[in-house]
């Protein structure tokens, strides 16, 4: 039972989800109010705010969310936080990515770029995201070591959904578009952890 509750609530936020960003991309970011969404998606507007706090929410759906401070925090003994990382990525591009909704991606980058409030909101949600990072990595490197590193990944991954984004924008294959991405993943952990002299030739 508390299974079919899971995926009910899922469900649910999947729709309230779809509808915003359909509402978004017809009408603009600033035009679309939250009641007309939960209207539109059928719940109530407490219900909305149940799964999505803010109207930016709706719209930021994905952006910042890898939890990579828990996936270091959380890695086994003798992997290093790079090795951890990277076996997270690479099973998220072999799962999810496999399965994406093309246009739904590029429909919300549009949105994201498209407004300077969705933008700034996507970069403090980065910003926390690299600072809860560097947190988890200070307990083995000190502070100012760890807030570099963690900046490292950070840039490493924005520019890889970057290259991603701009691979489907101009019209590759879903398929086409993760297969160039898990080849760029490999050379930017291989860069992230050997630098840049030894890759240099490959």
């Amino acid at each position: 039972m508390a299974g079919l509750r899971e995926r009910k609530k899922e469900q649910t936020r999947q729709r309230i989800a779809a509808v915003a960003l359909r509402l978004f991309t017809e009408r603009g970011f600033d035009a679309v109010t939250v009641s007309e969404i939960a209207e539109a998606a059928e719940v109530a507007k407490a219900t909305l705010f149940t799964y999505f706090p803010s109207k930016e929410s709706l719209a930021l759906e994905g952006v910042g969310q890898d939890d990579l401070a828990g996936i270091v925090a959380r890695r086994p003994t003798g992997q290093s936080p790079l090795q951890a990382l990277r076996a997270h990525y690479q099973a998220f591009m072999a799962g999810q990515m496999a399965a994406m909704d093309r246009d739904a991606v590029i429909a919300r980058m549009r949105l994201i770029f498209g407004s300077p409030a969705l933008s700034g909101a996507a970069n403090t949600l980065l910003y926390q995201q690299r600072r809860t990072l560097a947190s988890v990595l200070a307990e083995e490197h000190g502070a100012t070591r760890a807030a570099l590193m963690a900046a490292q990944i950070a840039a490493t991954l924005l520019t890889l959904q970057e290259s991603f984004f701009h691979l489907l924008v101009s019209g590759a294959s879903p398929a086409k578009a993760v297969r160039a991405l898990a080849e760029d993943t490999e050379f930017a952990f291989d860069l992230l952890e050997h630098g840049i002299e030894h890759v240099k030739g490959q």
